[in-house]
């Protein structure tokens, strides 16, 4: 039979396998957080027909020839391209802006994939709804020492968001002012500002700050405290002074700043409660220190809660505080596109994607999320179609020569005739 018939059919068969791929390519180009594919070609072997020879004293040489034996796929390969990112306003909702990949415990192992679509399931774990993977990150509590609380070195768990949980209250220990403290003013002047702090019960106490000028000393304020809401009294530290230097700032070691020792008399244990001046300055003008700050809090219940750029899942409670509550994880491989797809949009380990390592968002090449958004398929409508059409013309002068090649034959048989 002839070599092109078998060729023309090798043609035909790998041309189907590139429709196949263009067909599924449109078919998820709506599909959220969907890789589209490509296909190359390569020539398959040869069939030698005359060998080259060499270049002698009276000849010059001749080239090989050879017959080729039809065509094969080269590669079906995955493009990790950014995609579009839609905007969908559900706070669960997370895209990835880099080459990460979300990592999710499917009870089996792990699974990858670049849809955040997630949701809270009934035990306020964070997971893929559809599938009911979970999503794994650092939970907040494992690492004292970091302001976050959250320890990025450990091996990722599941994330719990416990909305409704309650939070304890916590005293007061400091209260920061920051303001001035008119330089101008006469002997006698008093300024006052009042501050609310916070007992172990979560009981507040107005505390009221009386701050007068000296009368002998023009860079010395000297000041009281007491409770003037809420109960209880101060029992030591509620007075002192502070004594500024010439240029307008606080001078700290000879200005007498005691602790206060604050009794509520409600049932609630007396604390103390340190004062910090630090900020404070003394300038002609109007006098406006206030204490701005304090860090304690009443009881509340975690109300809401909202994803950074970073991953951190922030809660934010009924008593006005916000506090890190966990921190997603992101996967990252050498060779992303190495990863073997295992259906639902997600992707599994292979021999050449290499060894997943985890990343924090926003550091690094592992990228940043956007809350609130999905990342859209990135498949190339206009490149589809086009390939589509090439890849049909190419099926059909395949078939053209089969056609032509059975004509061939056709008219060998007849030489009989």
């Amino acid at each position: 039979m002839m070599r092109s018939m078998f060729s023309a059919v090798s043609g035909l068969r790998n041309h189907q396998v590139e429709m196949d791929v263009i067909g599924n390519n449109i078919a998820n180009v709506n599909t959220v957080g969907f890789k589209a594919s490509r296909v190359t070609f390569q020539d398959m072997i040869y069939e030698l027909i005359r060998s080259a020879s060499a270049p002698s004293a009276n000849l010059g040489g001749s080239n090989p020839e050879q017959a080729g034996l039809g065509m094969m796929v080269r590669s079906i390969d995955t493009l990790m391209t950014q995609g579009s990112l839609e905007s969908t306003g559900k706070s669960t909702d997370v895209a990835i802006q880099g080459d990460g990949f979300f990592v999710l415990d499917t009870g089996q192992g792990q699974a990858y994939t670049r849809v955040g679509a997630f949701d809270l399931n009934l035990k306020k774990d964070l997971v893929d709804p559809a599938t009911g993977y979970y999503v794994m990150g650092w939970m907040a509590g494992n690492n004292p020492s970091d302001p976050s609380g959250i320890d990025t070195g450990m091996d990722p768990t599941h994330i719990n968001v416990p909305v409704g949980q309650m939070s304890i209250a916590q005293q007061t220990s400091s209260v920061t002012f920051t303001g001035n403290l008119d330089a101008s003013a006469a002997g006698g002047t008093t300024v006052t500002t009042t501050r609310q702090v916070y007992d172990s019960q979560g009981v507040p106490h107005s505390l009221t700050f009386t701050f007068t000028k000296d009368n002998t000393n023009v860079n010395q304020w000297n000041y009281t405290a007491q409770v003037t809401s809420g109960g209880g009294s101060i029992t030591s530290g509620g007075s002192g002074y502070l004594k500024f230097k010439a240029d307008g700032t606080l001078d700290t070691t000879n200005s007498s700043i005691p602790p206060m020792a604050i009794n509520p008399a409600d049932g609630a244990a007396a604390f103390s409660v340190n004062n910090d001046f630090s900020k404070a300055i003394q300038f002609a003008g109007t006098s406006d220190l206030k204490a701005v700050y304090q860090d304690g809090f009443p009881m509340g219940v975690l109300d809401d809660f909202s994803i950074g750029v970073d991953g951190t899942i922030t809660g934010a409670f009924t008593n006005g505080m916000n506090k890190p509550l966990a921190r997603i994880a992101l996967g990252m491989f050498g060779n992303p596109a190495g990863l073997l797809r295992s259906g639902a949009t997600m992707f599994k380990q292979s021999n050449n994607s290499g060894e997943l390592h985890y990343g924090r968002p926003a550091e690094g090449a592992t990228g940043s999320l956007v809350s609130g958004s999905l990342e859209m398929a990135n498949v190339d409508l206009s490149r589809e179609f086009t390939n589509m059409i090439t890849t049909e013309r190419g099926f059909q002068a395949n078939s053209r020569v089969i056609t032509t090649s059975d004509q061939m034959l056709q008219e060998l048989v007849n030489l009989i005739r």
